[in-house]
């Protein structure tokens, strides 16, 4: 972990606490989307999906929803996954989110319009491109478009080619660790300062520190009770379902990504039935 001190805006702890500061949540989505949004209501910072393993959870770092309806989940990322890793994430996201919305009480046809923005230190396409929009359409005719509300976006920190707001070309460079003049940048940067400077947000930081060192700890001793395998077990099947019957994912598809083991496969789909 690293010491208070030392946090940037690219580490997951400090950028759960500035994109919580309302203001600067709206303006990045406003300046991303180039839209005016009246308000935000948050419906869950580091919103719990769906607990996966134990005590921990697939969480997402902003989940908030605006005036209009449109649910946003915004995420840092400062590591690349292997292969399509990055886009099954968002697949993956976007399957928990609907099944939150429609436990929520929501029908199909209701579902609210979703956006899911990645914050990406590295290209995710490696095509130069500050910024990568995905909505689904036809391949034979790219005008029609599907229209099931969900779209994606990619913002690369390495990005070179693209209009994009100067703004959020800054906020960038500055997830690179380069402060600019820019005023929306130097608010983030006062409010980082400002954070850094608050004795409970620093003992908060050390208590999650600590915890989070107490959870590998434990993770990394041998034999995990019979109790704690059942919970993983009825978890894991949890989310199986889910994405399953609810996505319509395919079976071996959705035991991949949620990480069960290859010997245990046999087992869960045992359990589907």
């Amino acid at each position: 972990m690293k010491d208070w001190k030392d946090l940037t805006i690219s580490d997951d702890y400090m950028f759960k606490l500035i994109i919580k500061r309302k203001r600067i949540c709206k303006q990045m989505l406003e300046r991303i989307l180039h839209i005016e949004i009246e308000d935000l209501s948050y419906v869950g910072t580091e919103k719990v999906l769906i607990p996966v393993y134990g005590s921990k959870g697939v969480r997402m770092d902003v989940y908030v929803k605006d005036g209009k309806g449109t649910v946003y989940n915004i995420e840092m990322q400062v590591r690349k996954p292997e292969g399509d890793g990055l886009a099954k994430r968002t697949r993956y996201y976007q399957a928990m989110m609907d099944a939150d919305l429609l436990a929520a009480g929501a029908d199909y046809d209701r579902l609210n319009p979703t956006i899911i923005i990645f914050i990406c230190s590295f290209d995710p396409f490696d095509a130069g491109r500050y910024i990568y929009t995905f909505e689904n359409q036809c391949l034979e005719d790219n005008h029609i478009q599907l229209k099931d509300g969900t779209r994606k976006i990619f913002l690369n920190t390495k990005g070179e080619t693209g209009e994009i707001d100067a703004s959020i070309k800054a906020f960038l460079r500055y997830v690179d660790g380069a402060v600019t003049t820019d005023h929306f940048v130097q608010e983030i940067d006062r409010e980082i300062h400002a954070i850094k400077s608050t004795a409970e947000e620093e003992a908060s930081y050390m208590s999650y520190a600590i915890s989070l060192a107490e959870e590998r700890k434990e993770g990394r001793r041998e034999g995990i009770k019979e109790g704690e395998v059942r919970g993983k077990t009825k978890e894991r099947l949890a989310i199986l379902r889910r994405l399953v019957f609810m996505s319509g994912m395919p079976v071996d598809e959705a035991l991949s990504m949620i990480g069960v083991p290859a010997d245990e496969w046999e087992h869960y789909r045992r359990e589907l039935k």
